[in-house]
């Protein structure tokens, strides 16, 4: 199993925490957790989508398909530290997004579709919507703050994620 953590200053900052942080830490450790989001579209390329799961294991599955200039499907998966899984969980709990409705959101069409899917604890929740590409694409909807809260946690996930792979997995390694 290949196993690593965020960042070296991110650990530090755990050990620096307080007991009763670490308390409330171990309690978001004990919690059942599945996080997986997909965004694609079928298009000139055919399907191209970008996917990625975390399980409550620290396994983190990423599948990027995209045929633009002759690219194939990359798939790659990763063990993760308990403290990413964590960061993942606040994250999740901080955006707001268990609490919201896609009961208003607008439904996938040809621009292409995003699915979120989140087990935490006792919530589970599963959207699905059209593709965004920026917050201008929500504003005439009829749930602008939902949409919006989701807009932002996905892209935060979106940047750990592709810093954990980009870590993990150096394409071109540097040279001496």
């Amino acid at each position: 199993k290949k196993q690593f953590d965020l960042v070296m200053a991110f650990e530090a900052k755990q050990n620096d925490q307080s007991s009763n942080n670490k308390t409330e830490q171990s309690k978001h450790t004990n919690k059942q957790f599945y996080l997986r989001y997909y965004v694609g579209h079928r298009g000139k390329f055919g399907h191209e989508f970008l996917e990625f799961e975390f399980l409550e294991n620290g396994l983190l599955r990423y599948a990027n398909n995209s045929k633009y200039k002759g690219h194939d499907l990359l798939k790659k998966q990763v063990y993760v530290s308990p403290a990413v899984i964590d960061e993942v969980k606040r994250m999740v709990e901080e955006s707001g997004v268990l609490q919201e409705d896609d009961k208003y959101w607008p439904e996938p069409d040809d621009v292409g579709r995003q699915e979120i899917e989140i087990l935490h604890g006792n919530n589970h929740i599963s959207f699905l919507t059209t593709k965004i590409g920026s917050l201008l694409d929500i504003q005439d909807s009829e749930d602008v703050d939902g949409l919006k809260c989701f807009y932002y946690l996905v892209q935060d996930l979106k940047c750990l994620v592709f810093s954990l792979i980009t870590l993990h997995f150096k394409i071109k390694p540097i040279q001496n």
